[in-house]
Order: structure tokens, then C-alpha cells, then sequence
């Protein structure tokens, strides 16, 4: 996916004006929020949350030690496991595999890393047929492959009336409406794949260091159909999905269905470990794991590094009032909402996405539903404090900031200020105590109006009343 991060504003503009998106995007409140604060009463979120956090973080400070367990441990059983330093390296890694073993096509379950490798083009370029198998995929492959809005709900922005026209032009039938009779159409459509398939790609929610296993989960099944029937199964997942036991398998898989699409289990969990053994029936003859950092190791020992305990569940950007308006797109690049905000930077470059981390509220709402406890809010405040350390906001706003910061160091300076300015507000606000223009904050003016203050500042508000109630 091409890194598009330059255009937030201008996409978020239009993304706002779209009302049949915004109709859409009710779907998040309406279906995810309520289902995750439903699902959660089940359990003890926070100590579980705890647990999970202690977990991940375990095995982030020893990373390199659950790497090597899990290659030897995988190895043993069979599988082939490949580092790739970027993502063009897995992507060609993977090119390599499917070149080796003669694959015409290759069926795939979602994936963000391969959303990070651009694997669909790498494949199509070298004349591999790439089939997304998963229903949202599949529905924006079809549809000039648009990218994905949502990390566990791809197609979220889109409504079943334009899921309709799109099959009945796609697949040539007549339109259908009803949902069941769509979903059975689609796979109606993609069994051939399955049955025809070279090579499968999947993800990987988890690696599990002990067994040497990949854990992948689903609602629909089609991974088991992507790892089944073909004879080559290659599962490509960054380097920090590696977990060490079973054990802590369990507890994030006790988090990560609630947090994602509010069910205390989903409808499909593989947990896969070496290629096909002699006797058994089903499986491929060849499995590869290709493990991506991608810029992962440069956020260890940091300031983000408390980033890499995310388990890709999309709560952060459900529960998120900026993404709940303007969707995935907007964000320009494979991670949306606030995780995206601050992954996209340490991956793609800090100056290459000026305006993520400014696309939050620092309500804190991600900070309470994340599942292993990542102070999102706090790092996006962060990467703001590095954009004004290295002059990369513009200058009106760090001359803006500087003043503030000189008068907010001086107390009495700072008093007559505001006692000065909400006098010249009110006066701007006239008879309906509105401000529709206001210079230096066109940035709210141009879309709302600012209520005008009472003409005292809060000091003075609160002398006076403290005073009469004395």
C-alpha cells in the first residue's frame, strides 16, 4: 500500500462531507463499541489486561531469545522460517517461494503485513494470480483494489446497497440484496480458488515460541482453506507477534476476540505448526514462516516500544472520535485511528506523517479499551514534542507555542494576558456571542463558531463568586 500519509487533511475534508460514509461509519458504535462493552463483563478486563500486558512485555525484552526458540522449535517440526529486514525483503522472499515451488495462484487470508509488503502487486507483476479470501478483502480486490478503512473490518465504509451493485457488475449475476444470499455468492465464487490454489498466504495473529506454531484467527474459516488444500503454506507476521508459551496464547486470546469485534471467542482458531507429516491426510507438503521487522527493532528500548505490544484487535480506533468521522482512509497507509497515528510514523518516517499524530483528541478512550494497556494518548503527545523538537511544524505554530510557553512560565504576565484577550473575544463575539472568524484559528472558525467568552477569566469568575459566598 502506498504511503499516502501527505494528504490527511485534504482526504479527512472530504471523507467529512461524504454522508453515506458517515451513515456507514455509525456501523462502529452501533455494532463494535456496544458488543466489546458487552463482551467484557465476562471477565476481570483489567487484571486480565494486566496479565496480558506482563505477557507481551515478557517477551519483548527477550525478544531475540523467543525468536530463536521459536525458529529452532518451528524448524524442528519442518517449517522453513526467513527474516526480512524490510518489507520489499519479505515481499521478495515470498516471490522467491512461490517462483521456487511453480505457483501460478495464491490464495491469501487478511494480512496487514502484506498490506506493508504491497504483496498483491509483487505477485501480479511476476504473473501470480493473488486471491483475497476473506469477504471484505475480497470485496475491495474486486473493486480496483482499494485498501483497506479498518484492520478487522475492511469494507466498514461501505453499505450493503454498494456491496450489491459491485457483485451484480463483478460476478454478472443478478443483484442481490439479502445478506446470506450475497455471502453464499462470494463463495460461490472463491471455492474454485480454494480448489485450484498453488500457494496459501496467511497471517499470523501470534507465534508461538514453545511449539514452534502460528496461531490464526478467523470468522469466516477461510484460513483453514488457504492452509488445507494447497501445497505450499507461507504465513507472513512481524517479528513482535512472537508470544513464548501456550500459555500466554490463552490469555490474549481471552482479549483479543472481546476487544475486536466484541465476541468471547471467534468462529475460527487454527493453531498450525509444520508442514503436512507422513500419514496425515490434509496440510501442505511445504510451510515458511517470513518474520518482517520493518522497522520493528528501532522502536526496542525507546520511547515507543510499548507499541509493539499491539494485537492488532482495532479497538483503539472503534472507540476513537476521529476515526468514528473520517474512516480508514484518510489516514493515507496501512494503520489507521490511533494506533496508526503512531505506528505509520516509526515505520514510514516521522516527516512523512505531519499530521497523524495532530489527528487525535488525546481523549484517552484508546487508553481504556486497549487490550494490553498501550498509553496511546501519551505517545502521540510524544511524537508531537519530536515535530516541534526537529522544526517540523509550521511556523506559525511553533511561534504560537513559544509565546504560550513564555507567558505560561509567567504568572503575572499570563494573568494580564488573558484578562486582556477574553475582553477583546467578547467584544468580537457582539450580539449573538459568537466569534465566526478568528485570526490565527481559521482552523476552527472555518467550519464552526467559537462561543464568545463572558468578558472575565476564569480567576476572576471565581474571586467574585467565592467572594459572595463569603
Amino acid at each position: 500500500m502506498q504511503v499516502q500519509t501527505m494528504h490527511f487533511k485534504a482526504r479527512a475534508g472530504s471523507k467529512l462531507a461524504d454522508e453515506r460514509l458517515q451513515q456507514n461509519l455509525t456501523k462502529l458504535s452501533t455494532k463494535f463499541v456496544s458488543a466489546r462493552a458487552s463482551a467484557v463483563r465476562d471477565i476481570d478486563f483489567e487484571a486480565t489486561r494486566a496479565a496480558l500486558k506482563e505477557r507481551r512485555n515478557r517477551a519483548l525484552e527477550n525478544l531475540d531469545v523467543w525468536l530463536e526458540t521459536f525458529e529452532r522449535e518451528a524448524t524442528r517440526r519442518g517449517a522453513t522460517v526467513l527474516y526480512a529486514e524490510s518489507t520489499q525483503d519479505a515481499a521478495k522472499l515470498v516471490a522467491d517461494i512461490a517462483r521456487k515451488h511453480d505457483v501460478k495462484k495464491v490464495i491469501k487470508t487478511k494480512s496487514m503485513v502484506s498490506e506493508e509488503m504491497q504483496l498483491n502487486r509483487v505477485l501480479g507483476e511476476m504473473g501470480v494470480q493473488s486471491i483475497e479470501t476473506d469477504l471484505g478483502e475480497y470485496i475491495l480486490q474486486i473493486n480496483d483494489n482499494e485498501p483497506p478503512s479498518h484492520i478487522i473490518a475492511p469494507v466498514v465504509h461501505k453499505d450493503k446497497e454498494q456491496i450489491a451493485d459491485l457483485f451484480a457488475k463483478t460476478h454478472n449475476k443478478p443483484r442481490l440484496t439479502d445478506i446470506p444470499e450475497m455471502t453464499r455468492e462470494a463463495r460461490e465464487v472463491l471455492r474454485p480458488h480454494f480448489m485450484s490454489a498453488d500457494m496459501g498466504v496467511t497471517g499470523g495473529n501470534f507465534l508461538i515460541a514453545e511449539t514452534g506454531s502460528v496461531a490464526v484467527v478467523t470468522n469466516e474459516g477461510n484460513e483453514g482453506m488457504c492452509t488445507v488444500m494447497p501445497r505450499v503454506h507461507v504465513a507472513v507476521t512481524g517479528i513482535e507477534k512472537v508470544l513464548p508459551t501456550l500459555e500466554d496464547l490463552a490469555t490474549a486470546m481471552r482479549l483479543l476476540p472481546r476487544s475486536a469485534t466484541g465476541q468471547t471467542i471467534s468462529n475460527y482458531f487454527s493453531l498450525l505448526t509444520g508442514p503436512r507429516a507422513a500419514g496425515e491426510t490434509d496440510g501442505p507438503e511445504h510451510m515458511y514462516f517470513v518474520l518482517v521487522d520493518g522497522g520493528r527493532t528501532g522502536l526496542i528500548g525507546g520511547e515507543f516500544q510499548e507499541m509493539l505490544r499491539c494485537i492488532r484487535c482495532g479497538a483503539c480506533m472503534n472507540h476513537c472520535p476521529v476515526y468514528q468521522k473520517i474512516g480508514g482512509h484518510a489516514y493515507g497507509w496501512v494503520y489507521p485511528g490511533p494506533m496508526g497515528s503512531v505506528l505509520t510514523p516509526a515505520y514510514v518516517g516521522i516527516d512523512k506523517a505531519l499530521d497523524l499524530p495532530q489527528a487525535a483528541t488525546l481523549c484517552g478512550e484508546c487508553n481504556s479499551v486497549c487490550p494490553v494497556g498501550i498509553p496511546l494518548s501519551d505517545l502521540l503527545r510524544k511524537l508531537r514534542e519530536k515535530q516541534m523538537e526537529r522544526r517540523l511544524r509550521p511556523l506559525n505554530e511553533r511561534v504560537a507555542l513559544a509565546v504560550w510557553g513564555y507567558l505560561a512560565k509567567r504568572p503575572v504576565t499570563y494573568a494580564l494576558f488573558t484578562k486582556l484577550a477574553v475582553r477583546v473575544l467578547e467584544r468580537m463575539g457582539g450580539n449573538n456571542k459568537a466569534i465566526s472568524r478568528l485570526p490565527l484559528g481559521a482552523g476552527w472558525t472555518a467550519t464552526r463558531d467559537m462561543p464568545a467568552p463572558v468578558g472575565r477569566t476564569f480567576r476572576e469568575l471565581y474571586k467574585a463568586q467565592h467572594s459572595h459566598i463569603g
